[in-house]
């Protein structure tokens, strides 16, 4: 198990950089990945540090860079990964990054301006095209429509020959313009309002959609012609114009000069067009040239940036020649450390060698448990509940076995663990293929992660299926049952026309004296009571085996009190939980052997129960009948009023015996502790010295020593060490009982799954297999679909998710509660592979 039975061993280091050689020295550990660094300057903010100018050029240039980014993402243009990830620049390489960013930058913004400004333009001439050619109809209605109007309605425009003897006479004039399409309703309403109907407005939509320069977006647009008479209405009318952002226009009066004008709009239109599509061919060019590099400009300057956030964690020396800073790093790679800190020292030119020592130090180191892909997804199953403290027993190999296998007792069937093995094992053997794709589906990116972990539990699940003889709801006879009607009892006639027949246990006639080979006998997919005894069974292994695992968990106590030499918590927790844990149940899993292996079907209508037994074991009672609750060996009581008698004192045991040595233990430092200062003082006081006046500053040394000495003791509370042992005497003792009841959750799950698998065929595909002939052949064919559908959808994903999240309640609190704390913190190294991974999901 290596470094994941227990967390590697981790020094507490500090590093003498070069100010020239630390750039290259961080880098190369960055590459490594193998430091974490602590920060020396907790109270400085991030602009009073050393480095902040680089952290800002830095901050700059990824500006730039999602600048440019985000044009190529206009553009719908890949940007391909780098065929290797680059190494961190050199410090002199940042100001040619900076200055290709500059020009890149400038360059993207003068080709947008002269775009933005062409596309304006297009849009302006587009715009005047449309009211040119619709200018004449407007004209001409408005015509018609005030030859219809009298004289005495008030109104402005009379009966007129033509358009033009009409503008001469009445002095009309008019403005055109184009308006947004859902603005129009509002406009032509205000218009009429404030001029009170002394205006007359035509309106046509624009068919094509028009681009918006701004924007990019596309925007449907109407044209309109507004007549009016007065200087004050047609101030009026800008201004409402002005108000709904309508684009206005100059047309002219005549008709001649309209084609004239029109015709010179559309000839400067495709030259335009030419243009316009020439400079955003010069775009696109010049973004497929920076998409090539994007990305690994991205991790240039991430990892440029972050080599000077770990610089401004260090102290800088009064010469401010060197930075000194701390770190933490497993004991077996200290020399690859040195190695990487030579190198940086070389990759810089300097002469000066890196420093790597190793402190002394009270902190608490943080925890590194080496994975890899395999142990990766159980380890984070484990710190998900809580990190491991140093050294302390890490839950995840064991997790690894008893995980699955908890699964698939809750899971056990065959078919559907043959399916979910299928799925993992394809993942396994794809796995290089799929992680290129980079999936965004955040589902699939967590059946993926956990493919490994999916692996053994289908794998489990179709041994645990096995057990239970439960192929999707099915079983097989394939070492022939041991049980079978005697024709004797049972003509061939009585078994074709009764329905119910019972089989007798307790002679050879119906059954054959030797149970199934392996796993469950295939009667009991078809008896009546299938349930009552599958429910029995499943029960009582489910007590074993969480007991049994509950066992496990304090012995691995033990192991984290031996590791750090606690004899305290091996006397006064160890050993009484572990008898109480045994007195009650270990002494019911016996119990259940006992009567599996004693109790034969002769005797089974005085079996024990269990149950009952334990509850009369509780109040001491004993009844002779029934005889179910009688004692079934010889001195039970007097053997069970002993385990009670001594799990009752393991209670006093667990509760009083540590807060009271610890007491004692304190007690006998602070004894000590004064010894050793009277002794020092008596020596200090017959020392003869010539110099009073240094006699007097060492005996002044000597008490602050002393002071700080008492200082430094930890405080210890007799009060508080009792209320913490009594809650953990209570959650221990209260937490057997409620731990052992929660187990029964492996037989109701299992019961459940069983079931739907067991409706599911009933109801869906064994109406087809009912049917016979070409009929039954269709209706297999047909019903299949729907029957696999619902057995993945239900019984695959839903009651797979329900027992993986019961097996992860069973570990969590179950089994980890008994031995783990889970009150470290992870070890967390400055790594450049992380950093750009984060950055790309981000």
């Amino acid at each position: 198990m290596g470094s994941l039975y227990r967390s590697e061993e981790m020094a507490a280091c500090q590093l003498f950089l070069q100010a020239e050689a630390a750039y290259a020295s961080i880098s190369e550990l960055g590459e490594l990945g193998l430091v974490q660094f602590k920060d020396m300057n907790p109270d400085l903010n991030s602009f009073q540090r050393k480095f902040v100018n680089e952290v800002r050029r830095c901050e700059e240039m990824e500006r730039k860079l999602r600048f440019l980014e985000k044009e190529i993402a206009r553009d719908q243009i890949p940007m391909p990964d780098p065929k290797e990830i680059p190494n961190s620049p050199e410090p002199r390489e940042m100001i040619l990054l900076e200055t290709t960013f500059e020009k890149l930058e400038k360059e993207m913004n003068e080709v947008n301006v002269n775009a933005t400004t062409l596309k304006k333009n297009f849009l302006d001439l587009t715009e005047l095209k449309h009211i040119l050619t619709n200018a004449q109809t407007f004209f001409d209605e408005a015509v018609l429509d005030q030859s219809q109007i009298s004289e005495d309605s008030g109104h402005l425009l009379n009966d007129a020959d033509g358009l033009q003897g009409l503008l001469q006479t009445l002095r009309l004039g008019f403005v055109a313009g184009v308006v947004l399409r859902e603005r129009i309703p509002t406009f032509e309403r205000l218009l009429w309002r404030s001029c009170r109907g002394n205006v007359f407005l035509r309106q046509k939509e624009i068919d094509t959609p028009l681009e918006d320069p701004n924007t990019g977006e596309e925007v449907m647009k109407s044209v309109f012609v507004i007549f009016f008479q007065g200087e004050q209405l047609k101030a009026k009318v800008k201004k409402i114009c002005e108000g709904f952002r309508a684009t206005l226009y100059q047309c002219p009066e005549t008709a001649n000069e309209r084609r004239e004008m029109a015709a010179g709009i559309q000839t400067r239109i495709e030259d335009l067009n030419t243009v316009l599509s020439q400079s955003l061919d010069h775009r696109h060019r010049v973004l497929v040239s920076i998409a090539d590099d994007m990305k690994a400009w991205h991790m240039k300057v991430r990892k440029i940036k972050a080599v000077y956030h770990v610089l401004n964690m260090f102290n800088v020396d009064v010469t401010q020649k060197y930075l000194i800073g701390e770190c933490w790093c497993a004991e077996r790679h200290r020399s690859r450390i040195e190695t990487a800190l030579r190198t940086g020292t070389e990759r810089s030119g300097s002469s000066v060698p890196s420093i790597l020592n190793r402190m002394e130090t009270t902190e608490h180191p943080p925890t590194y448990n080496c994975t890899n892909k395999f142990t990766k997804v159980f380890q984070s199953i484990v710190d998900s509940y809580g990190v491991a403290g140093y050294r302390e027993v890490n839950p995840a190999p064991f997790t690894i076995v008893t995980f699955p296998f908890l699964f698939s007792l809750m899971f056990g069937d065959s078919g559907h663990g043959v399916l979910m093995f299928m799925a993992a094992l394809a993942m396994v053997v794809m796995e290089t293929k799929l992680m290129q794709t980079k999936s965004d589906n955040e589902i699939w990116n967590i059946f993926f992660g956990g493919r490994y972990i999916i692996l053994l539990m289908g794998g489990f699940s179709i041994y645990a299926g096995l057990m239970y003889n439960d192929i999707f709801s099915k079983s097989f006879n394939i070492f022939g049952s041991g049980w079978y009607p005697h024709p004797q009892r049972y003509s061939e006639h009585t078994i074709d026309h009764h329905k119910d027949l019972t089989l007798d246990p307790t002679n050879n006639s119906d059954y054959r004296g030797h149970p199934y080979p392996f796993g469950m006998d295939p009667v009991w997919q078809m008896s009546l009571n299938k349930i009552t005894w599958l429910n029995s069974f499943k029960m009582k292994i489910s007590i074993i085996f969480g007991v049994s695992q509950m066992f496990f968990g304090v012995i691995l106590s033990l192991q984290n009190s031996r590791y750090f030499r606690n004899s305290v918590n091996i006397f006064c927790e160890f050993l009484p939980q572990m008898l109480f844990l045994s007195c009650i149940f270990g002494y019911l899993i016996v119990l259940i052997l006992y009567k599996w292996i004693a109790i034969n079907a002769t005797m089974s209508a005085c079996a024990p129960s269990l149950l009952i037994d334990l509850i009369n074991m509780f109040l001491l009672n004993y009844p002779l009948e029934p005889c179910s609750s009688a004692e079934f060996y010889d001195g039970q009581k007097s053997f069970q009023s002993f385990l009670l008698l001594l799990a009752l004192v393991c209670v006093p045991w667990l509760l009083i015996a540590k807060p009271i040595i610890l007491k004692r233990q304190h007690s006998k430092k602070q004894v000590q502790l004064l010894n050793n200062n009277d002794e020092f003082e008596g020596r200090k006081s017959t020392e003869i010295n010539l110099d009073g006046e240094t006699q007097t500053s060492k005996q002044k040394d000597g008490r602050k020593d002393s002071h700080t000495g008492h200082e430094e003791e930890e405080e210890f509370s007799f009060g508080e060490a009792f209320v913490h042992q009594c809650i953990h005497t209570i959650e221990y003792c209260l937490g057997c009982i409620s731990h052992t009841a929660s187990y029964l959750r492996l037989w109701a799950l299992s019961l459940a799954h069983a079931e739907l698998s067991e409706v599911l065929w009933n109801m869906v595909f064994r109406v087809a297999l009912k049917m016979s002939g070409y009929t039954g052949l269709i209706a297999i064919f047909i019903l299949f679909t729907p029957w696999a559908v619902l057995t993945i959808a239900i019984l695959l994903l839903m009651e797979g998710l329900s027992a993986f999240l019961h097996t992860l309640r069973l570990h969590w609190v179950e089994f980890q509660s008994k031995f783990y704390k889970g009150d470290g913190y992870l070890f967390d190294p400055f790594r450049f592979d992380k950093i750009i991974e984060v950055s790309a999901d981000d």
